[in-house]
């Protein structure tokens, strides 16, 4: 008599917990629940990219940074005001056309000067 108690226990308590799982399971797949699954998920991947393009901008920014001093350095906007840079070079160009030793008139461009 008590193993057919033990059995029929035992056989009781499986069907409850397989109802358990398979009613959980069901509502799981009902389309509110895969609704909500969904919009959970999507939610999820939002702040994801959203910390990507925070990380994306904080790089452009330090990357900006780097090169804005590369290039302060290089045209000596960071040197030390007791120190100012050197004179610049310009190119020139010779125009092969005009003669190398030309005389040059002055004019002078006051206009209270006596004509």
């Amino acid at each position: 008599m008590f193993r057919r108690t033990f059995w029929f226990t035992t056989g009781v308590a499986a069907g409850v917990w397989a109802t358990t799982k398979v009613n959980r399971k069901l509502r799981q797949l009902t389309p509110e629940s895969l609704a909500a699954q969904a919009a959970n998920k999507a939610i999820d991947v939002g702040h994801r990219l959203k910390d990507r393009a925070r990380d994306f901008a904080l790089d452009v920014r330090a990357g900006m940074a780097q090169r804005e001093a590369e290039l302060g350095d290089a045209l000596g906007l960071n040197a030390p005001v007791d120190q100012l840079p050197g004179p610049r070079r310009y190119a020139v160009i010779e125009n092969r056309n005009s003669p190398k030793h030309v005389e040059t008139t002055t004019y002078s461009y006051n206009r209270n000067e006596d004509h």
